[in-house]
């Protein structure tokens, strides 16, 4: 029985040491660029509503401020935290650098493009419809199904992909590549017959498993 009280504590203590902000807002640009300094990871999905969606889930400071600027071709959208850390995260910050317990779900609208720009952060496409660039150092990069074009520049971490009926490019430098379980040599094509989706990825040392079943 007292095991049972110590879980439920727990899990009740994280969830109300977790803070969540969000912003919405409609623009006429099409193109979103998102900088991910500060954050441990970021979903991108498509929205349903028209607004481009921002919810911003912290745990380690005092306040945190989602940060739109509004450019005459494009939207920035940048994140700061503000207020004191803990002292586990200051502590462990010699160890890792991805350790602000921030994470960030980004929804947009369809025909949007959008651009990713980071360091050390883990990213995930929810089988986004639209046109995605990446440009990260490093990251766990999920892109799923993948259903519009993709450029995807990194120099290491691993990337995950279902690159069905997709036009393919892939350049590595040390890491690995692997298809359907098979690994490949240090670059990869594939042209399918009928395509108008096209992805690019090009690492230095990641390793790359792609799917295309």
């Amino acid at each position: 029985m007292k095991s049972y009280i110590v879980i439920f504590l727990m899990v009740s203590t994280t969830f109300f040491s977790q803070k969540k902000i969000s912003k919405q807002f409609e623009t006429d640009t099409n193109e979103i660029n998102i900088y991910t300094a500060g954050l441990d990871n970021i979903t991108i999905e498509n929205s349903e509503s028209g607004f481009v969606e921002v919810y911003l889930y912290a745990e380690d400071y005092d306040e945190q401020l989602i940060k739109i600027n509004h450019k005459n071709t494009s939207v920035n959208i940048n994140f700061e935290f503000k207020g004191t850390q803990s002292r586990e995260v200051v502590f462990r910050k010699f160890i890792t650098k991805r350790l602000q317990r921030a994470h960030v779900i980004v929804k947009v609208p369809k025909n949007k493009e959008v651009y990713v720009f980071g360091e050390n952060v883990d990213i995930e496409s929810k089988d986004f419809k639209n046109n995605l660039a990446i440009y990260i150092e490093n990251g766990i990069v999920k892109l799923n199904t993948i259903k519009a074009n993709i450029i995807l520049k990194l120099y290491s971490g691993n990337v995950f992909a279902n690159t069905k009926n997709a036009i393919v490019n892939v350049k590595n430098g040390h890491g690995k590549i692997e298809v359907n379980g098979i690994l490949k040599e240090k670059t990869y094509q594939k042209t399918p017959k009928i395509s108008d989706v096209e992805v690019t990825i090009t690492t230095v040392k990641a390793n790359v498993f792609l799917t295309s079943k």
